[in-house]
């Protein structure tokens, strides 16, 4: 790997390009993953606004009570599928 003179091989220099970019696309998988996970945690994809629309157009009455309970208990549901 390393000659008599102290000069890096061209293999090494191969295997050590090799194992930076295997380490970064690691770093940055699980980064990114980590990113979406709290950016969804943060930012839900259904909103309190969408459900009174649905609740409306199912023909039944919104209350904010309700709107929160449904809320919270999709929060709920989403933080137990994250644990499995």
């Amino acid at each position: 790997m390393i000659n008599l003179r102290g000069e890096i091989t061209v293999g090494l220099t191969i295997a050590l390009v090799i194992l930076g970019i295997l380490v970064g696309a690691l770093i940055g998988f699980f980064g990114a993953r980590r990113y979406m996970e709290n950016y969804l945690r943060n930012n839900p994809p259904i909103s309190e606004d969408m459900l009174r629309t649905m609740m409306l157009q199912m023909g039944q009455k919104p209350s904010d009570r309700k709107l929160h309970q449904m809320m919270q208990t999709m929060k709920s549901q989403a933080k137990r599928a994250n644990r499995k």
